[in-house]
Parts: structure tokens; C-alpha cells; sequence
């Protein structure tokens, strides 16, 4: 062999070797986007939550897209105005990581209509191959999982249907993505009476008997959110006068006149929890120590977790006002000024 040609074929090795790797590393890129989606993004993009664009659906994100991928990168690392926390609430991924999951929710727009040719085409082949192609579809079989990824959303949508058949307490349709937190849902269909609320017994007389929601809750200040009620006017204006306890008449709550604040990350305002509100229902056992641990920075709570009904979400959307209302939460606005005056002293 001469040293050109061994130079060549060292070469040859070397480009190969590289493709490789390159291969390699984006097929992990994809894979860690694709992870990342499934295990935080997916919670609100697969069933456009408070306006998220949901995953394939090229209606709702052309006009992301007109922005530019940077734009896009932008949005999901810091938040948006409009409710999305930075990096979705999960600050454990890396910034690679959420780019990679916008990659991929954006392949799954970007790849729709080829996709949807490419089957009825490759029938014929697929019908007329013999038997020596068979070992040719390893590499046909590879390229997918990195070019086209989209055909991962079909697997999202039976496990969160998955939640909402077993918690349907909407009395709708099971194929409803967010029929498990049956406060989110429009206006006019809030209130149903006790034998369409799929709550109570249709099928027990008594069921019947009870009073519709519509016309108890009628004089009752009313809300934006939820079932339109606003509950702590109610009680503030002696509107409604609830039992503390069941069995004793003449008990009285004792009540936590305290504000815990959770400073959030990127712009969204922090989250203000209100002991107040909350002890003049509930006793503290509804809550500590089995939802939230009573030791500051004990807790990891993300939006994730809330839309899946655990921490704040065991009881908002199902019998307090939905995760919707974001401001009802996010309420203390961050005060940027000292920061900026440090910045300017030096």
C-alpha cells in the first residue's frame, strides 16, 4: 500500500468515524427532547392548556414559527407573559435538553404532511419486497427515530387519556383531554344539575330532589374562574355560613393569618399562598404533612405536578378554581429596582 493510498484510506476512516459520531450525537439530541416532552412539555402541549400550542397540530403553531426557532428557544428557556414558567416548570433540564424538546415539538409540525404521503407510496414496495431487501431496513428503520419523531404523539394520548377515563367526574366524553380537571371547561357548561354533574347517583331519586347549582349559586358574588363563584366574598360577606365541623354545630376554625411566598424564576410574578383563605375551610391536616411537608424548601412543586393533580393541584380544578386563572396565584410582582440601582452604583 502506498502512503497515498493509506493517507486516503485513513481518511476515508476518519470522515466515516465522524459522520458517525455526528449521528450519534444527534440521535441523543432527539432522544433527549423526545424525554423531555414526555415527562414535562407533554402536560400542556398535548392538549393546548391555557393556549399551548399542542403537539402536531401546524394551526397552532404557524404563527410560534413566523417568529423564528430562536424566538421559540427564547420563550421556553425564560417563560412567557402568558403563564408558561421557564423551562416548563422543570429548572432540572438543561438548556439543551428544552431546545432539543422544541426541535422535536416543532418536527412534529414540520414532518405532518410528508409523513401522511409516505405510507400510501411505500405500499406497493413494502407489498413487492423479497426477501435480500429485509436486511436494508435497519437503516431505514434508524432514520426515523431523528428526522421524523412526530410519530410519538399517538403514544402521549392514550396515557393521559388514561387519566382521564379513571377520574372523569365531568359526565363527558372520556376522550376529553382535560375532562379530568372538570373546572376547566366553558362557562356554559359549568353547574350542571346533580344528575349530569357525574358526580351524584343519576340513577337515585334523591339525586333528582337536590337543588341545581345555577340556581343556589345565584346570588353569590361571582368569579371569572372555575364555577363562577367567588367563595372567599361569599364567606367574607356572610353569604354562606360553612360547618367546621360536621358533627359539632358550634365549633369555630382557627385561623392563619400568614403569606408564603414562592419566588419563581424568569418574569411570571411569584406565587403568594394565602393561609388565611385557606384555614378559614380547611383544617391544617388537610394538608400537612401529606401534600406539602411544613419546612421551607422541603416542597418541589412545578406546574407539571399541579396539572396532574399532586401538591396545589389535588384540590384546584376539582373543588377550587382552576389552574387556568394564573394571576389568582402568581400575584406578588417582582420589584427589579434594587438590583438595577446595585448595577448602576458600580
Amino acid at each position: 500500500m502506498t502512503f497515498e493510498t493509506a493517507f486516503s484510506s485513513r481518511g476515508i476512516v476518519g470522515a466515516v468515524a465522524a459522520s458517525a459520531l455526528l449521528l450519534a450525537s444527534a440521535t441523543a439530541a432527539a432522544q433527549a427532547g423526545k424525554d423531555l416532552y414526555a415527562k414535562t412539555c407533554a402536560v400542556c402541549h398535548a392538549a393546548g392548556v391555557a393556549g399551548a400550542p399542542r403537539l402536531g397540530n401546524a394551526a397552532d403553531w404557524q404563527p410560534r414559527i413566523a417568529g423564528g426557532t430562536a424566538r421559540l428557544y427564547a420563550s421556553a428557556l425564560q417563560g412567557t407573559p402568558k403563564g408558561m414558567p421557564a423551562k416548563g416548570g422543570n429548572t432540572a433540564a438543561s438548556d439543551a435538553e428544552v431546545r432539543a424538546a422544541v426541535d422535536f415539538m416543532l418536527a412534529s409540525v414540520k414532518g405532518a404532511a410528508p409523513a401522511a404521503a409516505k405510507p400510501a407510496a411505500a405500499a406497493p414496495a413494502a407489498a413487492s419486497a423479497a426477501t435480500p431487501a429485509a436486511p436494508k431496513s435497519a437503516a431505514t428503520v434508524a432514520a426515523p427515530a431523528v428526522t421524523a419523531p412526530a410519530p410519538a404523539a399517538p403514544a402521549m394520548a392514550p396515557q393521559l387519556a388514561a387519566v382521564d377515563t379513571s377520574a372523569n367526574t365531568t359526565g363527558g366524553s372520556a376522550a376529553d383531554i382535560n375532562s379530568f380537571n372538570r373546572l376547566l371547561k366553558p362557562a356554559g357548561k359549568r353547574n350542571p344539575p346533580p344528575a349530569e354533574d357525574g358526580i351524584h347517583d343519576p340513577s337515585n331519586d334523591g339525586t333528582h330532589a337536590l337543588m341545581a347549582p345555577l340556581a343556589a349559586y345565584a346570588t353569590l358574588p361571582k368569579s371569572n374562574a372555575g364555577n363562577r363563584v367567588d367563595w372567599v366574598k361569599s364567606l367574607n360577606e356572610g353569604k354562606i355560613n360553612p360547618r367546621w365541623d360536621r358533627a359539632n354545630p358550634n365549633d369555630v376554625p382557627v385561623v392563619i393569618d400568614l403569606n408564603i411566598v414562592r419566588e419563581v424564576k424568569g418574569s411570571m410574578p411569584d406565587v403568594v399562598y394565602p393561609h388565611k383563605q385557606h384555614t378559614e375551610w380547611l383544617d391544617c391536616s388537610n394538608c400537612h404533612p401529606a401534600i406539602f411537608n411544613p419546612q421551607k424548601g422541603s416542597n418541589v412543586i412545578s406546574m407539571a405536578a399541579i396539572l396532574l393533580g399532586e401538591k396545589c393541584g389535588v384540590c384546584h380544578g376539582k373543588v377550587a378554581f382552576p389552574v387556568s386563572e394564573c394571576r389568582l396565584c402568581h400575584s406578588k410582582k417582582k420589584d427589579f429596582r434594587p438590583a438595577q440601582a446595585a448595577t448602576t452604583a458600580k
